[in-house]
């Protein structure tokens, strides 16, 4: 496990290497003849990385192939979009790419096509978990993959990945075991490859009760994703549940956290979906390992307390039988000197260990709450598209989906949060106000509790002070985070360099 903290610590140099030959790539397209090969070189970089810009540069792709009027880029253009399209949860919208394909192609491409529609109708069994549609989709999965298969050269790395998944999918699963097995021991992978055959087989241990084993899988699996920056994966959330299960919650939580920050980098919103269901757990139990923590800190803080007082006892008893009656005056002065700064120290101790109690308990009943209204409309949204696709109202599906109101969302998410943050922090508006010169001070619109700027520094106080990680939270640009930042410490009277630690003095109710 040390080798994969390793990677993790280098996650932000890897992802700056990508961002930096995807850059190269982009600069290419000014000097190339052929956009439709740099189109599709700057897509695989993006495929299993930033969903939207691998969207973006799927459609790009998929105007160049229609422009060149070559029936074989259009296919491949069309198969490409495809996957990104299941890669994000939107099986629908794959479903109406793919099956426009026209399938008079090149083997090659016919394997890639019936490789993806396989992976979407099979995907559909995972994300559904329906009953009703379960045994549909998994007869089409199969169907495609033995299309796939039939194909496929024997012997080849590819024919054994196909007929990996096929056995898997036919709960085979001893077959499936040995055929991971034999690609990760046979064939010279890339990282992507490894992440798949690696991670799948992790689940097949762990089905077979191999915890050990599974754990090693899952480890190889999330180095892989890490070097090839893969953020449309799930064997770190898979590690963390299973580190969870055998009680290693310090490193479970940190990686379901980036396993969080991994989805929401992506933007496929069934893997927030899948991560959501696990985060909840795991922090709740982290959560109660502080707890008792805090109490046992609190109990040893007692004990040095007593056997604190103790001593001064015993030291001026002592005291008083070889000294003077001046000095041990002065020893007992000393000694209530002494004893008003450590409890002091406890009173400090105990306001900070009362102001995290309170801050994490309103925020476990928060985080419970947004889950469970989110939880509801997902349940209702799944309802809706059963009813539809009952109806066989397909044309209502895609009002369904297009009727999701994200920007409202995320409002009443901001408004939440603002709510149950001056719950806590009722002066911090005032409190902050009173850092700037009249003419600067933040001015809040009616029905406004924070705007922008007051957001980011409310993240400040409650202990997030990444720059990233705040814009993701936002939605900004980490460039537009350090501007805000930067233009607000620039009017304030305090230095900017004292400015943050300010923010966190400010008391909690």
């Amino acid at each position: 496990m040390a080798i994969l903290d390793s990677f993790i610590q280098k996650r932000e140099g890897i992802q700056k290497e990508k961002e930096a030959k995807i850059l190269l790539l982009k600069k290419e397209l000014a000097n190339t003849q052929d956009k439709f090969f740099t189109y599709q070189k700057i897509y695989d970089e993006y495929k299993s990385f930033i969903y939207d810009s691998a969207f973006a540069y799927g459609r790009k792709l998929q105007e160049e192939a229609y422009r060149s009027g070559d029936p074989v880029k259009i296919a491949a253009a069309k198969v490409k979009l495809g996957f990104v399209l299941v890669s994000s949860g939107m099986f629908n919208e794959a479903l109406d790419t793919l099956l426009t394909v026209n399938r008079n192609l090149p083997d090659s491409l016919l394997i890639d096509f019936y490789s993806v529609l396989s992976r979407t109708y099979y995907d559909l069994v995972d994300f559904n978990r329906d009953n009703y549609f379960t045994e549909r989709y998994t007869k089409l999965g199969n169907q495609y993959v033995d299309s796939a298969l039939m194909l496929s050269e024997k012997g080849t790395k590819q024919h054994h990945l196909l007929l990996a998944l096929k056995h898997l999918r036919l709960e085979q699963i001893d077959s499936a075991r040995q055929e991971y097995e034999y690609i990760l021991a046979s064939f010279n992978l890339t990282d992507p490859e490894i992440g798949i055959a690696a991670s799948t087989l992790g689940y097949i241990y762990q089905r077979k009760s191999r915890i050990a084993d599974a754990i090693e899988m899952l480890i190889l699996s999330s180095i892989s994703d890490t070097r090839a920056c893969t953020k449309e994966a799930l064997a770190l959330l898979n590690l963390a549940e299973l580190l969870y299960n055998i009680g290693e919650l310090s490193r479970a939580y940190e990686y379901v956290k980036l396993a969080m920050d991994d989805a929401n980098f992506y933007g496929a919103r069934h893997r927030k979906i899948q991560v959501a269901a696990v985060f909840p757990i795991i922090e709740g139990n982290r959560l109660d390992t502080v707890e008792h923590q805090r109490k046992v800190l609190v109990g040893y803080a007692i004990a040095i307390t007593i056997l604190t007082i103790l001593t001064i006892i015993f030291a001026v008893i002592i005291y008083k039988q070889f000294k003077k009656l001046k000095e041990a005056d002065n020893r007992i002065k000393l000694a209530n000197t002494n004893l008003q700064n450590t409890n002091h120290l406890l009173q400090q101790v105990n306001t900070h260990l009362l102001e995290a109690n309170k801050i994490k308990e309103e925020y476990i009943g928060y985080y419970f709450n947004i889950n469970s209204e989110y939880l509801v409309k997902i349940e209702a949204f799944k309802q809706a598209i059963e009813n539809k696709l009952m109806l066989k109202k397909f044309d209502d599906i895609r009002f369904v989906v297009n009727n999701i109101n994200l920007k409202k969302e995320r409002e009443e998410l901001y408004f939440s949060f603002d709510k149950i943050f001056l719950k806590l922090f009722p002066d911090f508006v005032t409190t902050f106000n009173s850092y700037f010169p009249e003419e600067d001070q933040i001015v809040l619109k009616e029905g406004q509790l924070l705007n922008m700027e007051l957001r980011i520094f409310a993240l400040i106080r409650m202990g997030i002070h990444d720059n990233e990680k705040i814009s993701i939270i936002l939605n900004y640009s980490i460039n537009t985070i350090y501007n805000y930042k930067a233009r607000i410490k620039s009017k304030s009277l305090i230095p900017n360099d004292e400015f943050e630690q300010k923010i966190m003095e400010i008391k909690a109710l």
